[in-house]
């Protein structure tokens, strides 16, 4: 008999935190159904959403990749099975990729979270 890797699973409900801007990221999460709102807040307190997402995307992955706090806090939008992946396991995955691919990673991580330190209070790009 082989072993089978079994994910703990937990359902979030319309409105329900799965993490705020500043947590330390120990998961990543996989949506087995549902959807997620990713959102930022803007220095007047106001939230900006960042992308909604749906099953079969993951999310959570960059404080994963280097190791910073979440860049942005993520909410259920409505009723959401999602599948948790730990810091562990996600980088085990990562560790086994090729060389090129992690540079990418940590590239891309690197550029997002630049980006969004030099967005402006209303959302846009500091100097628009």
């Amino acid at each position: 008999m082989s072993g089978k890797i079994v994910y703990d699973r937990l359902v979030f409900y319309p409105g329900d935190e799965i993490f705020a801007e500043g947590d330390v990221g120990n998961w990543a999460y996989l949506i087995q159904s549902g959807e997620v709102a990713i959102l930022k807040t803007r220095p007047d307190g106001s939230e900006e959403k960042l992308a909604v997402l749906g099953p079969g995307r993951v999310f959570g992955e960059m404080a994963l990749i280097d190791d910073q706090p979440r860049m942005a806090a993520a909410r259920a939008t409505q009723e959401s099975t999602l599948v948790l992946i730990d810091r562990y396991t996600f980088s085990s995955k990562v560790k086994k990729s090729d060389p090129f691919v992690r540079e990418l990673l940590q590239n891309f991580t690197l550029n997002l979270r630049s980006m969004a330190a030099r967005r402006g209070p209303a959302g846009r790009a500091s100097g628009d």
